[in-house]
């Protein structure tokens, strides 16, 4: 007996979103620390260049879609906790900011290779194409309600 796979549609790609993202915040809440604060942090941390506030703002609202008020009282609690630091017109990664992102890595690598493991390259490559097109779609219909 063979079992077909279901269609990939928006109700699936929703539950490995969340399933995924629950993983990250059950390791996240262990630390203080929440899905969007990570999501900044790891923005100014990653950036090849010093990131404005205003910068960080629009690539977390392009990314999560998130609301810019949510993103900038989410930057002052990054700053409250220590975790980012003024730096003039910019913000940096404290030390201890690094510490968490690469702690936060550390104990979420075995677990997303365990999620991951196994799924041939075939496969991620073609999710990948489908997932980037469905994005792509999904952004071009939310510019066009929110214009």
């Amino acid at each position: 007996m063979t079992t077909t796979a279901p269609a990939a549609d928006a109700r699936l790609l929703g539950l490995a979103h969340y399933a995924a993202r629950g993983v990250l915040e059950h390791v996240l809440a262990r630390r203080g620390v929440t899905f969007l604060q990570q999501v900044a942090l790891r923005a100014v941390a990653t950036a090849d260049a010093p990131q404005a506030p205003d910068d960080v703002v629009t690539q977390v609202r392009g990314s999560l879609k998130a609301d810019p008020v949510d993103v900038r009282a989410t930057l002052d609690e990054l700053l409250a906790k220590q975790l980012l630091a003024a730096d003039g017109a910019y913000l940096r990664p404290t030390d201890a900011g690094r510490e968490l992102l690469a702690a936060v890595g550390a104990e979420t690598a075995p677990i997303s290779a365990r999620i991951w493991g196994g799924i041939s390259a075939e496969d991620l490559a073609a999710a990948g194409r489908v997932l980037t097109l469905v994005t792509d779609r999904a952004n071009v219909e939310l510019a066009e309600l929110t214009a």
